[in-house]
């Protein structure tokens, strides 16, 4: 079987085409060579490059177009903006139903679950258009709906996952050198293993560490717009600490332990490579903020009323069990499936793990098509 690779770039509703050529919208479309599917899946992420996403020649080969789609802020987290990238998978949602499509498929997978879910919410109970004024306002109320939705090893939400994994000893976000020593994951006196006591108030000082951010961005934010500058990037340190990541024993599963996407967490958590690693202030008050993102799962799946199907590996070392039965318990469609399979992250331990997924989901999709 041949599979045919077509790239799209689209202007959006909210953003030209640039002077140098590039489209803000851009990615890949695949389908089996010579058709045309009525049944497709859009798959975008907050900033990582869903173009080639692995599943795509594998849902094209069963019969499913699949767009690998990205917004404006692929590869820009720090600037992100939930209301254009709303609007930037809406012009992906267009181009489907103008080459015919006829059933859509919103594809949740790891941090894109939550956004993903932030958009049919929004085509189908629009909240976000109230506050915005103009070409956006316009956009937001009328994105088209999707007709299913699929969590896949998806985190619950974008300010969930980094709250959860942000080390919660730090006391000067200035200087990733300081920590409460007590409270340090990594110091050998508090384990692992951690103790009950030590799990409940290092997850307290780790929200408490995402609102001492958000009343600082908040508050920076108002005084620099007083003085006539509208925004500011900040850096983010130590976030690879979730107590997980150390301790097997808090969530059973078939991960490596210790262990994070980064690597061994006690050095992945001192090194510059980490999600929310850079942050404007405005981004931060989108996307990672427990207080003021609409980028949290839980509020935006209870809108969702089209089936649903929530699928977790087992050796996923980042997004958990409990992760998965906190999706699919706010999803409020009646259609809804919650399946475990074996596997890593993105099923890239193995050919038979990504065709077993691919196989489930394929199947899922066709039996409601």
């Amino acid at each position: 079987m041949s599979i045919a690779r077509e790239f799209v770039g689209l202007a959006s509703p909210t953003s030209a085409r640039a002077g140098a050529g590039g489209h803000p919208c851009q990615g890949l479309y695949w389908s089996e060579s010579g058709t045309k599917p009525k049944v497709a899946a859009i798959a975008t992420h907050y900033n990582v490059d869903f173009a080639e996403h692995y599943l795509a020649p594998f849902m094209a080969e069963r019969g499913i177009g699949f767009l690998g789609w990205n917004t404006r802020f692929r590869g820009a987290e720090d600037l992100f903006h939930l209301e254009h990238a709303l609007i930037d998978i809406g012009a992906g949602m267009r181009w489907l139903r103008e080459r015919g499509v006829e059933h859509i498929v919103l594809l949740g997978n790891s941090g894109g679950g939550s956004l993903m879910a932030a958009y049919q919410a929004e085509a189908t109970a629009p909240t976000l258009a109230a506050n915005a004024k103009g070409a956006m306002a316009d956009a937001l109320s009328n994105l088209p709906a999707a007709d299913l939705y699929i969590s896949l090893n998806a985190h619950p939400g974008r300010p969930e996952v980094l709250t959860n994994w942000m080390d919660g000893s730090v006391v000067d976000e200035t200087d990733p050198t300081k920590a409460d020593a007590s409270l340090d994951p990594f110091n050998p006196e508090n384990g692992p293993p951690y103790s009950e006591d030590f799990i409940a108030r290092y997850r307290i000082t780790q929200r408490a560490r995402n609102q001492r951010i958000t009343d600082w961005a908040k508050a920076e934010l108002q005084r620099l717009n007083g003085l006539g500058i509208s925004d500011r990037i900040f850096p983010l340190f130590r976030v690879w600490a979730d107590l997980r990541f150390m301790d097997p024993a808090i969530e059973p599963t078939d991960r490596p332990c210790p262990g994070c996407y980064a690597g061994h967490p006690a050095m992945a958590n001192r090194l510059p490579v980490n999600v929310g690693r850079a942050n404007t202030l405005r981004a931060w008050l989108s996307m990672w903020s427990l207080e003021t993102s609409q980028c949290q799962g839980p509020p935006q799946l209870a809108k969702l009323k089209v089936p649903a199907l929530v699928v977790q590996s087992m050796a996923d070392m980042g997004v958990f069990p409990s992760d998965a039965h906190k999706i699919f318990d706010a999803i409020a469609s009646k259609d809804r499936t919650l399946e475990f399979l074996p596997g890593a992250h993105y099923f890239e331990d193995s050919l038979e793990n990504r065709t077993r997924a691919a196989d489930l989901m394929a199947g899922w999709i066709k039996a409601r098509t």
